[in-house]
């Protein structure tokens, strides 16, 4: 055996979060078995106090610590336009630019057949149910990958048909990116997405 037992299970247990690795996870173990025992007893406290404090908005599925969330319980957020993303902190990525005034909802993943994930496993009888609510414009900000694309294609196939508008979030050229430098599958969706100016 190369590792104690209870050091072989933290690092098993470390393994499961993802992007940890093998080796990420013998030295994450390492690094908390070298923490003072307040700071390990405050990182197990906060992981607890968590996971019993936080639920599913009712409303849009973001994290909250409420029945609903702080931005869905806010009254000066314009209620007909939904940002669709792929996971909660997707959320905070568009929140920094504080530009969006709208409402979010959150699938809690992308459609993914060759992983099971199929529209059963995500948030979207959540999403058409919310459509009622006098919704006229569902913004697509899924990530530009096959998932992603397969996700929003679904989804517009979905909602179109309702009679609201479905706008997807632009991708390709990066402000301030060269050319010569973008690889093809960025140069074509530029290209694909381009805009009249």
């Amino acid at each position: 055996m190369l590792f104690a037992k209870p050091l072989a299970e933290l690092i098993a247990q470390l393994e499961k979060l993802p992007g940890v690795g093998p080796k990420s996870a013998q030295r994450l173990a390492y690094h908390i078995l070298r923490l003072p025992d307040d700071e390990v007893r405050a990182l197990a406290a906060s992981l607890l106090h968590a996971k019993e404090s936080l639920r599913l908005c009712e409303s849009c599925q973001n994290i909250s610590q409420e029945v609903r969330c702080e931005i869905c319980s806010d009254t000066r957020r314009d209620p007909h336009v939904l940002c669709v993303v792929g996971e909660p902190r997707d959320i905070a990525a568009i929140e920094r630019l504080n530009q969006f005034k709208g409402l979010y909802h959150v699938l809690h993943g992308l459609l993914s057949p060759m992983e099971g994930i199929g529209p059963e496993q995500l948030k979207v009888r959540e999403l058409i149910h919310r459509l009622r609510d006098n919704v006229s414009e569902v913004i697509l900000a899924t990530n530009p990958t096959i998932e992603g694309d397969t996700t929003a294609l679904y989804l517009a196939k979905l909602i179109k048909p309702i009679g609201i508008k479905v706008t997807r979030l632009a991708h390709g050229m990066p402000v301030g990116g060269e050319l010569d430098y973008a690889d093809s599958a960025t140069l074509l969706s530029a290209l694909e997405y381009r805009r009249e100016i």
